[in-house]
């Protein structure tokens, strides 16, 4: 990867990543924002950029995981597991840019672009759409249709492409 590319943001607010959930299309374009942000930023501004980046990232993560758990997802589904690993990876490159390595959190700001556009259109599509299914209001936590949240956990990512009929679906197995 060359530094021209890493001196822009590889992905960019626009209607094609909305969800039609204000809060969460809200959220997302806060975190195109801030990402565009830390990828843009001096030297001496970037972990800090950095870091409101990750206080940002776990709060949202927070909150769809909560809104997960409210409404039938499992605490083992890959969307929850990606949110995991994904702040632990973005934490681990906070202590690395604090060793000099203002390179590495760089690319790892590129290249979490490139994993947010994908994970805004593939899980928290899916999310989107069986929380406006179950009627669930994020801001009152109120579900208007529970008749349309399952008996059992969703466990996997809830998607097709994780669905199974064992009890657990390995997190590997998923697509992003």
């Amino acid at each position: 990867m060359t530094t021209a590319t890493l001196d822009r943001t590889p992905v960019q607010w626009s209607p094609t990543l909305g969800l039609e959930m204000p809060v969460m299309d809200d959220t997302h374009e806060a975190c195109v924002d801030l990402l565009a942000e830390v990828v843009l930023a001096t030297d001496a501004t970037l972990l800090s950029r950095w870091a409101l980046l990750i206080d940002h990232t776990q709060e949202h993560f927070d909150r769809e995981d909560q809104w997960m758990m409210d409404t039938g997802f499992s605490s083992s589904n890959c969307h929850t597991t990606q949110h995991s690993v994904i702040l632990q990876v973005m934490r681990e490159g906070g202590k690395r840019g604090l060793l000099g390595e203002l390179d590495l959190v760089r690319h790892m700001a590129y290249e979490l672009g490139l994993w947010l556009a994908n994970h805004i259109q593939s899980m928290d599509a899916a999310l989107a759409l069986h929380l406006r299914s179950a009627g669930f209001d994020p801001a009152t936590g109120v579900i208007s249709n529970p008749q349309a949240i399952a008996g059992e956990a969703i466990h996997g990512c809830g998607g097709g492409s994780c669905a199974s009929s064992e009890p657990e679906v390995r997190p590997s197995s998923c697509a992003a």
